[in-house]
């Protein structure tokens, strides 16, 4: 599969007079087509919902994008049950999953009236004692333990996870929760991440369906709804084929018609939390080579960084580069791709095969638009990136501003030498 940008060289020399690199830019265009196409593959099932993975982008203009067609929020923290609060979102249009989770947090999503994802069976006493009362409707994290795997690949190792319940703590839990005073419920589990396949979501459903029939038929438990999680990956590599979610949907509606349906289970609905599907291959980042640099190996040194972008420093994950205006030129370069930091892993491609560079190209780095810009830090004092949005009209809309030092120095007001400075 080729990599090609949504954004031409044209259209990114424009929007550099304006807004300065490096800076993130999201196809509202892309984002809207692949949420039609979610929706569709699912529209089997009339209970659907996507509930997008706010962790993965959180930007309230790209949230608004996927609520014009019925997606929710899923919430891991404090902050982000604020932000969906603040667009409206609120109620069971929001899923709030999280683990380790501080009194307060819990206390705000019953507040919200969000729907509350457990993940342990200790947090059933811990959310009484916080709340005064366990809510009608609640679900639990499910983690099977074991590996998971598709064939004879390994897809992950659910039982190294610290997510979710053993299938004896999941079925006390039911009980417990019965007990006091929970009528529906919900089933949860995350077995695998950014799986490339259509297979992972139809072998998920099987084991949450089978898992479910059991839990209805010991407990009596009214579980009204399945929720798959996250995990339907993006292509990264261009040699990767990318995920078909109208064959994945029709995977889990046959899964649905043999396990659940025969069990009197034909009502419940099917969730979501996608967050790397819905955006990641729709953002990328725009940044700018400054410098050349040639020692032991050719570098290519970018005004973006991994303060910007950290996943290939902290995971060696691989993002595609395209040099624009440059895509047509042979791959005859091989270059380390650097930012500035005081990091040697400071790299978004290693010994990458490139055209030749020049100072003052501009590179787009591919498939950034979840888990990019929400994983940026401050390290060695290095600013966050304006969000951008090409609109389908081909306008820019400037959908998060770029950090200043006054943002960086503004927890330092209790010291007087910087009060002015943030005070400016």
């Amino acid at each position: 599969m080729k990599k090609e940008p949504f954004v031409t060289l044209k259209q990114l020399k424009e929007i550099t007079k304006t807004y300065p690199t490096p800076f993130y830019l999201y196809d509202e265009k892309g984002i809207r087509e692949n949420a039609r196409a979610l929706k569709e593959a699912f529209a089997w099932n009339p209970g659907y919902k996507e509930y997008f993975a706010v962790k993965a982008t959180p930007n309230p203009y790209l949230i608004e994008i996927l609520r014009d067609y019925g997606c929710g929020c899923d919430c891991s923290s404090m902050t982000e049950l604020m932000l969906s609060d603040a667009i409206g979102v609120r109620g069971e249009d929001i899923m709030f999953s999280s683990n380790d989770t501080p009194a307060e947090e819990f206390a705000y999503a019953a507040k919200l009236g969000a729907i509350i994802n457990l993940d342990d069976y200790t947090h059933i006493d811990f959310l009484e004692q916080t709340i005064g009362y366990i809510p009608e409707t609640i679900s639990c994290r499910y983690n099977p333990g074991g590996v998971f795997q598709i064939s004879n690949d390994i897809m992950d190792n659910p039982g190294d996870s610290k997510y979710g319940m053993t299938k004896e703590q999941l079925f006390d839990a039911y009980r417990v929760l019965m007990a006091k005073g929970a009528e529906h419920f919900g089933l949860h589990a995350f077995l695998a991440s950014n799986t490339v396949t259509n297979e992972y979501y139809p072998m998920l459903a099987k084991v949450l369906f089978e898992t479910a029939v059991e839990l209805k038929k010991e407990t009596g438990a009214d579980i009204r709804f399945i929720n798959l999680s996250g995990g339907v990956g993006i292509p990264y590599r261009p040699d990767q084929e990318a995920n078909d979610i109208r064959a994945i949907g029709e995977g889990v509606r046959k899964v649905y018609e043999e396990v659940l349906v025969p069990a009197g289970m034909g009502d419940v609905a099917i969730y979501t939390e996608l967050g790397r599907f819905m955006m990641g291959p729709y953002g990328c980042l725009v940044t700018k080579a400054i410098h050349e640099k040639h020692t032991h190996k050719e570098y290519i040194g970018c005004d973006a960084c991994a303060v910007n972008l950290m996943r290939p420093a902290m995971y060696g994950a691989y993002h595609h580069i395209t040099v624009m205006g440059k895509e047509n030129e042979p791959l005859d370069h091989v270059y380390d791709v650097t930012g500035s930091l005081c990091e040697n892993n400071d790299k978004f491609a290693i010994d990458r095969e490139l055209p030749k560079i020049d100072k003052g190209d501009l590179l787009v780095i591919h498939d950034t638009g979840a888990h990019g810009f929400a994983m940026g830090y401050n390290y060695n004092g290095k600013l966050k990136s304006a969000e951008l949005l090409l609109r389908e009209d081909g306008s820019v809309q400037l959908i998060r501003r770029a950090e200043t030092a006054k943002d960086y120095f503004a927890t330092f007001d209790c010291f007087d030498i910087l009060k002015d400075l943030v005070q400016a």
